[in-house]
C-alpha cells in the first residue's frame, strides 16, 4: 500500500546563494511512502496506519532547518520518516524550488529521492 500527500506547498530557507537563505522561497514535496502493513484497510483504526498529519509535521520541521542543496532537506525528511515509522518500507520524495535563482522561466527546479529500509 502506498501513502501519498501531494503538492505540499511550504515557504522555507535553502539555497547555496546567500540571498536565498534570506529572502527563501515556495517549495513543492510530493511523497509517497510504501508502508508493508495493510492491517487498516479492514480495522479501520488510525494505531494501524501512518498518520499523514504526523508526516507533514515532520516535513514542516525539517523544512524548517535551513540546507545549502534540497537534495540534503529530501535525505534528512526521508531518513527521518523511516526512523520515525517502523511500518515503512521505503520513501520516495520529490521537491521542486519554485523560483530557483538561475534566470530561466520555468516552473521549479528539484530533485527526486526514493531511500528503502
Amino acid at each position: 500500500m502506498n501513502i501519498v500527500l501531494n503538492n505540499l506547498r511550504i515557504y522555507a530557507y535553502h539555497g547555496a546563494m546567500p540571498q536565498e537563505t534570506v529572502v527563501g522561497d515556495w517549495y513543492i514535496i510530493n511523497l509517497r511512502l510504501n508502508v508493508s502493513n495493510e492491517q487498516a484497510t479492514t480495522t479501520d483504526s488510525l494505531d494501524d496506519t501512518v498518520n499523514y498529519a504526523q508526516v507533514y509535521k515532520i516535513v514542516r520541521e525539517e523544512m524548517a532547518t535551513p540546507s545549502r542543496l534540497i537534495e540534503h532537506v529530501c535525505g534528512r525528511i526521508a531518513r527521518r520518516l523511516l526512523s520515525d515509522f517502523d511500518m515503512i518500507d521505503a520513501v520516495e520524495i520529490s521537491m521542486l524550488k519554485q523560483n530557483p535563482p538561475i534566470g530561466a522561466d520555468c516552473d521549479g527546479c528539484g530533485v527526486e529521492l526514493t531511500l528503502t529500509r
